[in-house]
Order: C-alpha cells, then structure tokens, then sequence
C-alpha cells in the first residue's frame, strides 16, 4: 500500500544523499518528486500546496543540529538529507493528527457507536472488527442490524455476530431502522451490553432520505460516537463525502478501509485537512482482527519507507505471550535452534496479518514489501517437512545427497532447499546488524536476545528469492566486514612474531 507516495520521498531522499547544505536549488529539485506523487495519490491541490511550502519554509529556516544520538544513546552525524526527511516526516504527522482512537461512553458507563456511510464501503464488516476490538477491552458488544435495505445485511452482521459469539440485535417485518435502533438501545440497557454498534443503512449516492433517517436515529439513541466509514479506494471522493456527511451530521472519526489495496493513500493524508475530522481506524484486510487503531505518525514513517516499529510491537504482542517469547529466546541463545523453530516463528508473524503488511512496517524492508509472496510461507513449510528430526535441529548436516532426497519430497527444487538453507544463514548476520546496541528490533519481546546474539530475522525467507537485493547486500557486506577483521588479526600477528 501507498507505494506511490513512498516512491515520490524515496526519490527526494536519494537526490539529498551526498549534499553538504539545503540550499533553494536542491529543496526544490527534491520537492519536485514529492509533489508529483502526492497529486498521483489523489491529495487535494491545496493539501498539497501548503504541506510542500511549509517543508521548504522549514528546510531553509532551521538550523541543521550535525550531531544527534541514536536510539541507542550513540552519537551520529545527521546528514542535511536526513534533516529533510525528519521535517517531511513531523509535517505528515501533524497533517495527519492529532488523533483520540478512543470511544466514548454515553450514560451507564455505555460505548455506544453509529457507523455511517454510503454503500459498498464496507460499514456491517467494520461492525463486526469493532466488535471484535471492543471484546479485546473486556467489554460486552451488541450488533444492531439497522440496514433494512441491502439484501442479506442483516444476515451477514447476524453470522458475524456468531463467529465471534456476540449477540445481534434485529428488527421485526417491516420495522424501520430508528424503531430498531431505540429498541436495541433499551435492550442493551435491561441485559447488561457495555457497548452498542449501530450498523446503518447506505445509499449509492448522498441524498435527502438517507441523511433525514440518520439524523433520526442520532436524535432517538443519542450515540456517544458517529464513525464515517470510507473506502481509501475512493481516493479524493472519499474526501469529498466525509464533507458531505460531516455538514450534515456530527461526526466525530472515521474508519478508512481497504487501504491495504490502494497504492495511493491520497485520502489517509488529506481527508483530516480538507474535513478536520480525524482518522480513528484503519481497516486492513478481511480477518475480523485487521482493525488498527491510526496513528498518524506510524502512517508517516511507512510512508517515507522507514516502517513503524511500534505497530509492529504491538501487533506482535496480541500474537505472542511475552514470557513464552522470553523463555524461546534464552532457549535458542544456547544454540538449540533449528529450521523447525524457524516455522514456529513464521507462523507466529503469519498470525500478525498479512506479510505485506508486517514486511511494511520493518525498517529497511518497506520498499520490497509489494514483492512478498504469500504463497511462500506454504513452500517453506513443505521444504522444512520434508527434512528428517535431525536435519532440522542441525541443517549444517544437509549435504548435496540430503538435498536432492528433500526436494523431491516436497516436490520442489534443489535450488529452493539451496536457498532456504542459504537464507536460513544469511538471517543471522542481518539480525545482528539490526539489532546491535538495543536497536528497535529489541523492542519486540524476545527478539531483541535473539538480535543481539546473531539470532534469526524469520521474514528474510518470505522476500524476494535469493533474499533480495537489500538482504544480499546486507549479508555481504557483513561478510566482508568479518573477512576484513581477520585479515588486519593474521597481519597483526605476523608483525609481533617478527618482533
């Protein structure tokens, strides 16, 4: 998602690498990219207009600090192009934010939420991942089946309602959706609900009826929160009918879905800008699970290619019990690891969302994100399964023979039992060198033991074969750095023999 944009910044960043100060020249040369890729993504001209002034405005007018402190507590050298990049990154942020994802609470302590919207966007979904996030804070949700007017939306809320054991709420024949709404609202009240979710009916189009039978519904049950729900798929329209809808209703958040299928992402940027009124959720995906709280600054830092280290931990800790986390990295740190604790770990990532996904919020690798193969997870598991006990505890042991025997059992490739192997080694040099001095990867529980000791980045298998170009890079360029270091031991040595 949102490759259009990180393009355009990948570009400003690259044409800074290598200048000595920000002069006018060289901002615009950069801006040029930027601007172009944020009338690509559908950014209204103004939005733009303004970000790219108030850039420049700041580019020119700091003073650039050379020196800075990691977060690690090191000291480094900021170069001009990265000043530019943290300037790009707290505009984005601010135009963005400030965001409040919490719901509020009516009286009796109650959540109560309307979802509005217009048709298709995918509101009786987003019902159900509300629902789903509200059980996580303990609390008790109950479904209102409003949508009298699509076919099978009641239905398809009530089989929601199942799958995640909480109870729908419907009208009787020919009941209309205010009456439904105020039913609904004194049931919650005589059965103990803690929270309500309104899901309403939509139109192709705004018009007259559907705005008049909102406001009523708003009048009779009187809901803490209205949510907006629109589909980043829209692009600039999506803008134009949280306007629509916010002049006519008091709106306090919106839910943006499907931005996991749009490369643009004009409307996560612009619609807070245009309408003021703020980004609450992101919807990513279909599983009841893939609704993520915005945070405008994670949204900025994917953006500029640079991932979002706290989404990640906090995706990982829904999945992963901290303590059993702990205990498997001091485990594998005595070296009792093989490619059998390696699936258990992809497994695990696979349970934090899509791969796209997680690939897009780790630093350096958002720019191969769109180049995951989904499929590849299934090919790794064959390939492992094919392996004896023993091979997987020690795959230093797989020789050409063994090789052969596990291709043919798993119905693939040599070269892929290569490769597998291959970037089975290749993982612990890149971990190391993402995780030294407490890096953001020790942030994750367990993970930062397993980076400081040369442990596995599990992700590197689901990349591009061979473990892309970055991965190859990276590899090789520890490599060298190790071959290097022996190289000035062995002279060192040979000169104090001489002595």
């Amino acid at each position: 998602m949102l490759e259009t944009l990180t393009q355009g910044f990948t570009n400003a960043r690259e044409k800074l690498a290598g200048v000595k100060q920000l002069t006018e020249a060289n901002i615009d040369q950069s801006l040029r990219d930027v601007r172009m890729s944020l009338l690509e993504a559908d950014v209204d001209l103004a939005v733009v207009k303004d970000f790219l002034a108030t850039v420049k405005e700041r580019s020119l007018g700091e003073k650039i600090s050379t020196r800075a402190r990691d977060a690690s507590g090191r000291k480094v050298r900021a170069t001009p192009g990265q000043h530019f990049v943290k300037i790009c990154e707290e505009e984005l942020t601010a135009l963005m934010g400030p965001v409040d994802t919490s719901l509020a609470t009516g009286p009796g302590g109650v959540v109560s939420t309307m979802l509005v919207g217009l048709q298709g966007v995918g509101k009786t979904t987003v019902a159900g991942k509300l629902a789903r996030h509200l059980q996580s804070q303990k609390r008790r949700p109950l479904l209102v089946a409003a949508d009298v007017y699509r076919p099978a939306a009641v239905l398809q809320l009530q089989q929601l309602g199942q799958r995640l054991e909480v109870a729908v709420h419907t009208g009787s024949e020919g009941e209309l959706p205010p009456a439904i709404c105020a039913a609904a609202e004194k049931r919650a009240r005589a059965e103990g609900f803690d929270a309500i979710i309104y899901d309403t009916a939509g139109r192709l189009a705004i018009d007259d009826e559907l705005m008049a039978e909102l406001q009523e519904i708003a009048a009779t049950t009187r809901p803490a929160t209205t949510l907006l729900v629109c589909d980043a798929l829209m692009g600039r329209d999506a803008v134009n009918v949280a306007q629509a809808f916010s002049e006519k209703l008091e709106i306090d958040g919106l839910v943006l879905t499907k931005l996991d299928g749009d490369a643009r992402g004009g409307a996560a940027l612009a619609i807070k800008a245009v309408t003021g009124v703020p980004i609450k959720f992101l919807g990513t995906g279909e599983a009841l699970d893939r609704l993520e709280e915005f945070r405008p600054e994670g949204l900025a830092s994917r953006i500029l290619g640079m991932g979002d280290i706290v989404g990640l931990v906090k995706d990982f800790e829904e999945v992963v019990d901290e303590q059993e986390a702990e205990a498997d990295a001091e485990r594998l740190l005595k070296g009792n690891f093989g490619l059998d604790d390696l699936l258990k770990q992809l497994r695990t990532i696979q349970k934090m969302g899509p791969l796209r996904d997680v690939f897009a919020k780790l630093p350096m690798f958002g720019s191969i994100a769109d180049q995951v193969d989904e499929k590849e997870l299934r090919r790794v598991e064959a390939l492992i399964q094919s392996m004896t006990p023993r091979e997987r505890a020690k795959p230093d042991i797989i020789d050409k023979s063994r090789i052969t025997r596990i291709a043919k059992g798993s119905g693939r490739r040599s070269k892929d039992v290569k490769d597998l192997l291959g970037r089975f080694g290749q993982m612990r040099t890149m971990m190391a060198e993402m995780g030294k001095g407490g890096g953001l990867l020790g942030k994750i529980p367990g993970m930062g033991q397993l980076a400081g000791a040369g442990g596995m980045d599990p992700t590197a298998l689901l990349g591009p074969p061979g473990g892309g170009k970055k991965a190859r890079r990276a590899a090789t360029g520890a490599k060298s750095r190790q071959k290097g270091k022996r190289k000035n031991a062995r002279k060192a040595r040979k000169k104090n023999r001489k002595r």
